[in-house]
């Protein structure tokens, strides 16, 4: 079972790693996600050169008008 956890407080840090020492839980460093590195890379693009309204709806019409297409079919 796999739960992400935001800690609010140093001292739930503190609580996490005294269980990880106990194996009670495993501490798992996620900052070395292939998905969420995409993620960041897209986000980064995105704020150098953000799509404009027209390209959003364009892309948004094409998506729908495929979708609608095969349901039909």
């Amino acid at each position: 079972m796999t739960y992400q956890v935001e800690i609010l407080n140093p001292k739930g840090e503190k609580l996490l790693r005294d269980l990880a020492e106990k194996n009670l839980i495993s501490i798992a460093d996620s900052s070395n996600d292939p998905f969420m590195a995409s993620v960041d890379r897209l986000r980064k693009k995105a704020a150098s050169n953000p799509p404009t309204l027209d390209e959003i709806t364009r892309e948004v019409e094409a998506v729908r008008t495929k979708r609608y297409a095969k349901g039909k079919a």
